[in-house]
C-alpha cells in the first residue's frame, strides 16, 4: 500500500503517535489527510504545523464513543472529501486502576472507545474499500491485548477485542478476495505521556518516532501482525508451553511486567 495519492484518515491524530503517523502520511505523499480527534484546539495546531506539507488536510472533532457521532463524520467524510484509502484507528483511552476502583461510566467509556468505535469507524469506510477492491485498515491495539496485567483489567480486555476483531476481518478479506489489508499492531508502553508513570524493569518504553515509523512500514507492505519489541508469536508461544504459574513468574520476575503499572500517573 504506496501512501503516495491516497485519502489517508487517523483518529486521534491530534497528539501522540497519531500526530507522527499524521505527519509521515504526509511525508509519504498522501493527497489528502483527515484526522478525527476530540481535542479540536489541538486539532487546529496540528493543521498549523502541518500546513506547508503539500496536502489538503482535514480536520473533524468527533467523539469516537458516540455511534451517532462517528456516523454523521463518516457521511461528511464521503460527501465533503470522498473514499479514504487508508484507516488508521489510533485513538484510545487508559484509566489505570485496580477493576473494583473503576466506575460503571469508566468501563463503558474505555470499550466504546478502545474496541467498539474502531468497529463502527471500520464499518463506515470498509464497504467502500471492498466495492473499489483497494484499502488498508490498521488498527492500533497493544500488547495488554497479549498479556493480562494488574491495573490494566479494562485496558486489556478492550485490546483484546481489538486483536480478535482486527485480525478476523483479515481472514474474511481473504476469504472473499477482497485486496484490502487488516494490520494489527501490538505495542509495549509508549513514551507519549499516555502512560506517564510507568515503570519498566527489563523492556524498553517505545521510542514515539521510531514506534510510528515501524507502523507506517508495516501498512505499507500489507504485514499481517506486528507486536513490540517482543514478537506476539514468543508470547502466544511462551503462553501455550509454559504452565501458567511458570508464565506468570517469568513475566512478573524477569520482565516485571505485572509491576508497570504500580507508578502510574497517565496523561492530565
Amino acid at each position: 500500500m504506496d501512501f503516495k495519492g491516497k485519502t489517508v484518515l487517523v483518529t486521534g491524530g491530534a497528539s501522540g503517535i497519531g500526530k507522527i503517523m499524521a505527519r509521515k502520511s504526509l511525508e509519504r505523499g498522501c493527497k489528502s489527510l483527515i484526522i478525527w480527534d476530540i481535542d479540536e484546539s489541538g486539532s487546529q495546531k496540528t493543521k498549523d504545523e502541518f500546513s506547508k506539507m503539500g496536502a489538503e488536510i482535514s480536520l473533524f472533532k468527533v467523539d469516537i464513543s458516540s455511534v451517532d457521532e462517528i456516523r454523521i463524520n463518516a457521511q461528511k467524510v464521503r460527501t465533503e472529501i470522498g473514499k479514504v484509502d487508508i484507516l488508521i484507528n489510533n485513538a484510545g483511552i487508559v484509566i489505570g486502576k485496580f477493576f473494583h476502583e473503576h466506575t460503571h461510566e469508566q468501563i463503558e467509556k474505555s470499550m466504546q472507545v478502545n474496541a467498539n468505535a474502531a468497529m463502527h469507524i471500520t464499518l463506515e469506510f470498509l464497504p467502500e474499500m471492498m466495492k473499489e477492491n483497494a484499502g488498508a485498515v490498521c488498527n492500533i491495539a497493544s500488547s495488554a491485548g497479549l498479556i493480562s496485567n494488574p491495573k490494566m483489567s479494562v485496558y486489556a480486555s478492550s485490546k483484546w477485542a481489538v486483536i480478535g476483531w482486527s485480525d478476523s476481518l483479515r481472514l474474511e478479506m481473504e476469504q472473499l478476495q477482497k485486496n484490502v489489508s487488516f494490520t494489527t499492531i501490538m505495542p509495549f508502553y509508549i513514551d507519549t505521556g499516555m502512560f506517564a508513570g510507568v515503570k519498566s524493569r527489563l523492556l524498553p518504553i517505545l521510542d514515539p518516532e521510531k514506534t510510528a515509523e515501524k507502523i507506517m512500514r508495516a501498512i505499507a507492505s500489507n504485514r499481517k501482525m506486528l507486536a513490540m519489541p517482543l514478537p506476539y508469536w514468543f508470547i502466544r508461544f511462551s503462553q501455550g508451553i509454559l504452565p501458567l504459574p511458570a508464565f506468570d513468574w517469568v513475566m512478573r520476575n524477569v520482565f516485571g511486567i505485572y509491576d508497570t503499572m504500580k507508578e502510574f500517573k497517565g496523561r492530565n
